[in-house]
């Protein structure tokens, strides 16, 4: 057949595609805008979106929630990593009952017609610049930059009381976790526009017992948060094992090291210094905000506000507020909230936390009773008085809020100090101490068959279903019964036995090794039998517990060697707790050395570094614990009498 020219050239042009007007066209069809402009119809507030310049020129993405018709109102900002964006549009609680939303009516934040301002801190999101985790302050060797998130608070406020015409021109900050440790790097050369400052479960000291260390010993079950929280500005990446059990999964991989290079997290800046950085050096030393405040001048009014089970965060609040407290020379700046929720809890429903009980939404209380009328005297144009006592805490046992007129700035109960509780020979346990000649509790504490501090299966700590929230207050029966873990018990209770302060171990022991852990727990037993709640019976309730690495016992700065079998000294401070033991219960201390996978294992060998530990470092040791005589092991108590 003779094809046409016509015909050829009609051919070659549909090979070719259509035509370029064609082509362009074909984009009118997609059904989506360009950008999507939300509209603030039924949220009773008006949204702005402003890319705010820092003083180096990086622009910081903030939203801006405007109650409509508001005029002459405080602003209360939250700068987090955690998407500024998706803060101001579905978290709930303190970040976004926004006006016209349906927990208006259940958030007093809400109530009192704040202006919200929600930012994305430097290299987050949609904010420019690069970004670094918790950073020390600038001018630092670990932070040579000009800038770092005080300078960008204050750059914040400087504009946003320039450019919000509806403020009164007063500010707050307020957030949780990592953006808890924002509100106090806020206090830094303070803006004097801020005039209240609120850090909740803030991340204070990364190495002596918030996320990623305590007393030496790494959480390995942090490393997922670090590889999503740094992996991209989005914070998406995800963390894949073939594992449905983190005990599992963490014991064949390894050491920590082994962990992070299955994950690439070798290519992560903060990996880097993690690793670089295992004792307690300078460089942990000159970031952590308690001792970053404790030089800083007290210029703006500040509540602490403490988890009692803070399965993240615990060690934070309360050690600011031994930095800050002695400077509060009127006792009018510095105030502390503490009470029985997980990590961040305050924020949402708090009548329970896992199986505990507390007869009252602790949480609901809290904010609209303490927190709802502190900000509103400082961030209301007319200063409404307030009773909030200088500390509200939370009893549990006895199951109700205190208004206390302070709390101890030092270390054990009130003055320091406190009542020995000590360790006996047979399991017993209690206030006078053994008679009699030296004496041991041994056990044999093997790296292959580590102590979980879950019951297993241990989820990963974010998936579907996984109890990280609550493992504080978990039955700690589940590792009773081990060959590896000790207990001492009290007799039953006759009396109440009250403690509000920071219980300290005195641990005296020896092991076979030249490395090793020591986990020690504070406990409160259930009555046995038929009264009370019967789904309680018998439950064994960790009030204060926590670990110390052997290696930092002479010096938490540089890692030695421990001489082996030779009975040695640890000394180390518990969680802060207000419990009230009650009549009818038993008072139990539980001893070990590993508490696996939510800490590394000590191979108990020593090695340069434990992150790199090989396999053949991991061995068993013979531990042994004095129980007798004049090195007798106790805790003391910070007994209320």
């Amino acid at each position: 057949m003779i094809r046409t020219l016509a015909a050829v050239v009609s051919l070659v042009a549909l090979a070719a595609g259509p035509p370029a007007s064609a082509q362009k066209s074909a984009a009118q069809y997609d059904e989506r805008p360009a950008k999507l402009a939300p509209r603030d119809e039924g949220y009773g507030y008006t949204r702005r979106v402003a890319d705010i310049p820092m003083r180096d020129g990086t622009k910081l993405h903030t939203v801006i929630a405007i109650p409509k018709g508001a005029t002459g109102v405080g602003m209360l900002m939250t700068r987090t990593p955690y998407d500024a964006e998706e803060l101001a549009s579905t978290t709930p609680g303190i970040y976004a009952s926004l006006p016209g939303s349906d927990d208006t009516d259940q958030d007093p934040i809400t109530a009192s017609g704040y202006i919200r301002v929600f930012q994305d801190v430097r290299g987050m999101h949609k904010s420019e610049g690069i970004y670094m985790m918790n950073p020390a302050p600038a001018g630092s060797p670990f932070n040579p930059t000009k800038f770092d998130d005080s300078t960008d608070t204050y750059d914040t406020i400087d504009w946003l009381v320039k450019h919000v015409p509806e403020s009164n021109g007063r500010v707050g900050i307020i957030g949780i976790s990592y953006d808890g440790f924002l509100p106090l790097m806020a206090l830094i050369n303070p803006h004097p526009a801020l005039k209240v400052s609120v850090p909740m479960n803030p991340m204070v000291d990364g190495w002596r017992g918030d996320d990623w260390f305590h007393n030496g010993a790494f959480r390995e079950e942090m490393t997922e948060y670090i590889l999503s929280q740094e992996g991209t500005r989005a914070a998406d990446t995800k963390w894949r094992t073939n594992y449905a059990d983190d005990y599992d999964y963490f014991l064949k991989a390894g050491s920590a090291g082994a962990v992070g290079k299955a994950q690439g997290l070798e290519q992560l800046g903060f990996w880097r210094k993690i690793t670089e950085h295992p004792a307690y050096d300078r460089f942990w030393q000159e970031a952590a905000m308690d001792k970053v405040l404790a030089k800083q001048p007290l210029k703006v009014p500040v509540m602490l506000v403490a988890s009692l089970w803070d399965q993240e965060d615990i060690y934070g609040a309360p050690a600011v507020w031994r930095a800050l407290k002695p400077k509060d020379a009127n006792n009018d700046m510095v105030y502390m909230s503490m009470g029985p929720w997980h990590h961040g809890q305050e924020a949402g429903e708090a009548s329970t936390l896992g199986a505990i009980k507390w007869d009252q939404d602790t949480a609901k209380y809290w904010r609209r009773n303490i927190l709802a009328p502190f900000l509103a005297h400082y961030l209301k144009s007319d200063s409404p008085p307030m009773d909030v006592a200088t500390v509200s805490a939370f009893q549990s046992g006895a199951n109700r809020w205190q208004k206390l007129p302070t709390w101890p700035t030092t270390l054990g109960g009130a003055g320091g100090g406190g009542v020995p509780l000590y360790l006996k020979p047979g399991g017993a346990l209690g206030f006078d101490a053994a008679a009699g000649p030296v004496q041991t509790r041994d056990y044999i504490a093997d790296p292959a068959t580590p102590v979980g501090y879950r019951v297993r299966p241990d989820k990963p700590t974010y998936a579907t279903g996984s109890t990280w929230r609550q493992w504080l207050v978990d039955d700690q029966r589940g590792v009773s019964g081990r060959p590896d873990v000790i207990e001492f018990e009290t007799d039953v209770l006759t009396q109440p036995v009250t403690i509000a302060g920071t219980p300290e171990v005195h641990l005296t022991a020896s092991t076979s090794g030249t490395d090793s852990d020591w986990v020690v727990k504070l406990i409160d037993v259930y009555p046995q039998g038929l009264t009370g709640d019967k789904t309680m019976a018998g439950y064994e309730l960790g009030v204060a517990m926590d670990i110390f690495r052997g290696r930092y016992r002479e010096d938490l700065s540089v890692a030695k060697p421990i001489a082996a079998n030779v009975p040695l000294k640890y000394g180390f401070a518990l969680p802060m707790t207000n419990h009230v033991f009650r009549p009818g219960h038993r008072i139990m201390v539980q001893v070990q050395s590993s508490w696996f996978p939510l800490y590394d294992r000590n191979p108990q060998t020593f090695v340069p570094n434990i992150f790199f530990a090989k396999p053949a470092d991991y061995v068993a040791a013979t531990q042994k614990v004095t129980v007798a005589g004049p090195d007798e092991s106790y805790i003391t108590l910070p007994v209320v009498k």
